[in-house]
């Protein structure tokens, strides 16, 4: 790895607090350019890339039949060693300033509905020992607070305020947020809390969310949780951590909450991150909308 690979290595992880798994996937992308360089372009460093270069790259890996959507993300994470290169002064242009990103059919998420999340929590696989109120606890913290599959795994102690009734969460860029917690959510805690104390770890004391072997759980760990249990009662393609904060939303948003209130829980920078949840309500709004309108009675 050259000398500046490894410095933007450390800025993500350092600077940025990335996961180490984003922090692969981001080099994963930016070597892969280089390959293209190396093969492609007589060797051409990075530092002395122009756009047609990347341009031919794009159009490779289009040719190659490469979806749009991995495209965009191969060329965001170059976009982003660019600007890591322009700040520390080894480069005067960003190479990728003007780029447009490759259109893309917008992907509608399909969430659980509410029968399917019910139909969860009265499953028979729930023992009442560490592992069972465990799974049943990370099953309801993604859908009584919509957190993120990170900001789940990393959860600590600490950021349980019992007496307020209140979860603190520590956000992409660490941006930290206060989420409510229903009270059937504040007694599974403490009932996991209790099964907890067996399994503590000096080096993992605090981290909230432990391993049957008293470790940090990983996040293919909690993806294969999600996926295993909806498996039983839903037929849905994709059932993951994402769905289940998907569903999060949509039903808080069908059951009459603002759009501001949703945003802020889920701890979204702007309001459009928020709108990709709203096509549910607006399936539900229809059918309010038809069954009550005076005009669509006569």
């Amino acid at each position: 790895m050259s000398t500046n690979l490894q410095a933007y290595q450390d800025y993500l992880v350092k600077e940025k607090n990335y996961s180490l798994l984003t922090v692969n996937a981001y080099l994963r992308d930016v070597m892969s350019f280089q390959e293209f360089l190396i093969v492609s372009c007589d060797e051409v460093s990075l530092e002395e890339v122009v756009y047609p270069l990347i341009r031919s790259w794009i159009v490779f890996l289009v040719e190659n039949k490469i979806s749009n959507n991995s495209v965009n993300r191969k060329v965001s994470s170059l976009k982003s060693y660019y600007r890591f290169l322009l700040k520390i002064k080894q480069i005067e242009v960003n190479p990728l300033l003007k780029h447009k990103s490759l259109k893309t059919p917008k992907k509608v998420q399909i969430p659980f509905s509410e029968k399917e999340v019910d139909n969860v929590f009265n499953l028979d696989h729930f023992f009442n020992d560490f592992e069972g109120v465990r799974n049943r606890l990370v099953i309801e913290l993604f859908y009584t607070t919509g957190i993120r599959r990170a900001e789940l795994i990393n959860l600590k102690l600490s950021n349980i305020d019992f007496s307020k009734q209140v979860l603190k969460v520590l956000g992409k860029r660490n941006k930290e947020r206060i989420i409510p917690l229903l009270l059937c959510t504040k007694d599974l805690l403490k009932e996991y809390l209790a099964f907890r104390l067996e399994k503590v770890k000096p080096a993992f004391s605090d981290v909230l969310i432990l391993s049957k072997t008293g470790n940090k759980i990983s996040e293919s760990f909690v993806y294969r949780l999600i996926n295993d249990y909806f498996s039983s009662v839903s037929l849905k393609v994709k059932k993951s951590p994402h769905v289940l904060r998907h569903s999060f939303a949509t039903h808080l948003l069908n059951n009459g909450a603002d759009l501001n209130s949703v945003k802020e829980l889920l701890g979204h920078a702007s309001l459009s991150s928020t709108q990709i949840y709203t096509h549910s309500s607006l399936a539900e709004l229809k059918k309010v909308y038809q069954k009550s309108h005076p005009r669509n009675q006569k």
